[in-house]
């Protein structure tokens, strides 16, 4: 038998590359009234027998049918049947070993995912489905992360008891607390608060939840079995295959007829075992292995994926076009996407843009890896470092704008500038203008840049506060500032589900497989902490109306001038005005006071208009005329707007660059 490193060589030689690299589309099994075709990518097999099952999980195979070989290293068999609903898996020769191994390209599956699914899709579709479209793309993207199982878990959430931790959770659209009918709780609180967007943790098939187990097991879902197959423990019934296909497709029609876009965050970077149908069907092909043959470990999950190798590209290429195309998914977000080559990010990006439309769907992830990676010669990590060579359409997580608003996230006890560490006042200002025109990240437009200061990962924005502010502060009062500040910055918003509630996980960092009583959105908070909710609802509102935020054409930065900063406070102008749009303000005078103490300041002539300060962020419904003299008061930002007809009194270089 060969070693792994024997393997990687085999596979780097240009001969097997143009021997064996396949370029159709139809790699997996196919179904439809026409018939049933099973196609497998299996170049180095000896002998591949098809098992067919009427279970998902037990029996025997009730037909055992030997596969033809094909060109490409492609193994086949066609029939005449439709056999949808029909379960099956291989059993594979090589090297003199047979192993038993479910379908690397299967589209649907049983329990668990042992086994794979025949699946006509179109039999999966829920009512009006061709149909189905995106609402319009809003004037500003507010992204919310959403667990599936944390959204409606919750029994003071007022969601059916059958749809609590489901799909279907996200088709009801009149729940409020305790099913009291007053305070709004899921899809009526989200259309509330305003978001956009709504960004769901995994939801391909993931192997680190029982899906015949306890409803309450739980875990985040960064554990890949099947990329293409939704995940069967959100489902009503996990054992039939096309259920769960259907009830996120309903999820997501629902979620689109509620005025969201959806984001599916993907996870290409390793699979939950090393022992994967990718393993099994093409020995060391899709994994990366360091010169002395041990696996390569940049995720710290146990194994990279080898996404510069071509049939490997290829296949997450069109796993996201597949999501895209069947599932209607408005954009991808890239779980350890500097592990990914900048090759296959481009590809992708181009690819759906000739598809749906320039910038359609959202493309952007985490510019970073846990680890080194041993990539193939010749390719480019996605790391923030390399952003030069992705376009403007690809976006990152911004770690260096999270850690400068609140303090290091693999830092609990690390402080930042609101919780009163010195010496940041020119990161949190190169951080206004989404680091465009700075040299500490290569950002070609605002458009790369997500602002954003909690998510799944690290602490909560809460729980990071409450370990870093003295005894006795007032911690919602930090919140309000760490969210006045990342909402008046450019680029686009990003926010962990809850944070606007003080969301808190009792000081944990990492739950991935905490209990889901810990994990779930406490729907019960959302009242107690109301006067937070407003406060981001109004930020959020008022965000867009702001064009000179908003903005995110490489151009942007030019809005941004009279930069100051002094210890503890830092301020700026905004040019708001927006070709084709009117607004009230066409300049914003911006401050973010952390210290103890007021910050005073004198504004340029002219009528300024209060829009929000560390109280509420809704003046702006009501402006009040802002004196010459004001101030930031402690703990707080300031928003200011000059009426449009006083843009002759601003200062000279307000407009610079225009």
């Amino acid at each position: 038998m060969k070693t792994a490193q024997q393997w990687k060589a085999c596979y780097l030689e240009p001969a097997f590359q143009a021997q064996y690299t396949y370029q159709g589309k139809d790699l997996g099994a196919a179904c439809s009234g026409k018939g049933t075709s099973f196609l497998l990518w299996s170049p180095f097999a000896d002998k591949i027998t098809l098992n067919l099952y009427r279970d998902g999980d037990e029996g025997e195979p009730f037909l055992q049918q030997p596969m033809d070989r094909e060109e490409k290293g492609v193994w086949a068999f066609r029939t005449e049947k439709n056999l949808h609903g029909i379960y099956y898996d291989y059993e594979i020769r090589i090297d003199g070993e047979t192993k038993r191994t479910a379908d690397p390209y299967a589209k649907a599956c049983g329990i668990n995912g042992r086994r794979s699914m025949a699946v006509d899709l179109s039999l999966t579709n829920p009512i009006g489905w061709e149909e189905d479209h995106a609402p319009e793309q809003p004037a500003e993207r507010i992204i919310y992360e959403v667990h599936v199982k944390e959204f409606s878990w919750d029994p003071a959430g007022g969601f059916p008891s059958e749809y609590r931790g489901k799909y279907k959770a996200f088709l009801c659209e009149d729940t409020t607390l305790n099913a009291e009918g007053k305070h709004p709780t899921g899809i009526p609180y989200l259309k509330e608060l305003g978001v956009t967007h709504i960004q769901l943790m995994p939801v391909f098939d993931y192997g680190s939840v029982d899906e015949a187990g306890d409803p309450a097991d739980f875990n985040w879902g960064y554990d890949p079995v099947n990329y293409n197959v939704p995940e069967g423990s959100y489902a009503t019934d996990a054992a039939r295959g096309e259920v769960r296909i259907r009830e996120m497709k309903e999820m997501i029609q629902s979620l689109h007829k509620n005025g969201f876009r959806v984001i599916m965050d993907v996870v290409y970077n390793h699979t939950y075992s090393l022992d994967s149908w990718f393993q099994r069907t093409v020995p060391w092909y899709y994994y990366r292995l360091h010169e002395d043959g041990s696996v390569s470990n940049g995720s710290a999950c146990g194994n990279d994926i080898a996404s510069e190798r071509p049939m490997c590209a290829s296949y997450l290429f069109n796993s996201v076009l597949y999501w895209a195309e069947e599932y209607h998914i408005d954009g991808f977000r890239f779980d350890l996407m500097g592990l990914l080559d900048t090759d296959l990010m481009n590809r992708i990006r181009t690819a759906l843009d000739l598809r749906f439309g320039r910038g359609e769907k959202l493309v952007y992830g985490e510019p970073w890896a846990a680890g080194k990676t041993a990539m193939d010669p010749g390719f480019t990590q996605a790391l923030k470092a390399n952003f030069g060579k992705l376009p403007p359409d690809i976006g990152m997580f911004c770690d260096n704008t999270r850690d400068a608003i609140k303090g290091a996230a693999l830092k609990p006890e690390e402080p930042g500038f609101i919780n009163g560490r010195p010496g940041l006042e020119e990161e949190i200002l190169d951080s206004v203008s989404a680091w465009c025109g700075g040299k500490a990240i290569p950002v070609k437009a605002p458009s790369q840049i997500l602002n954003y200061v909690s998510a799944h990962d690290n602490q909560t924005l809460y729980d990071k506060l409450a370990s870093t502010l003295e005894k006795g502060a007032d911690i919602r009062k930090a919140c309000r500032l760490a969210a006045g500040i990342y909402m008046t910055y450019q680029g686009s918003l990003f926010f962990l589900s809850g944070e606007e509630f003080a969301r808190t996980k009792n000081g944990l960092d990492n739950t991935y497989d905490a209990p889901v009583s810990l994990n779930r959105l406490d729907w019960t908070k959302s009242l107690q902490e109301r006067g937070l909710v407003e406060y981001y609802k109004g930020l959020i509102a008022l965000r867009k109306q702001l064009p000179g935020l908003c903005d995110k054409s490489p151009n942007a930065v030019q809005r941004i001038s009279g930069r100051w900063n002094k210890p503890g406070a830092v301020g700026f102008f905004v040019d708001n005005r927006a070709e084709g749009r009117s607004c009230r303000w066409e300049t914003l005078c911006i401050v973010y006071n952390s210290k103890s103490t007021p910050e005073r300041l004198t504004l340029p002539g002219g009528t300024w208009e209060l829009l929000a300060d560390g109280e509420s962020s809704f003046l702006w419904k009501s402006p009040v005329r802002a004196g010459a003299n004001i101030a930031a008061a402690p703990g707080s930002i300031l928003i200011l707007g000059k009426t449009a007809a006083d843009e002759k009194n601003c200062p000279a270089d307000l407009f610079s660059g225009r």
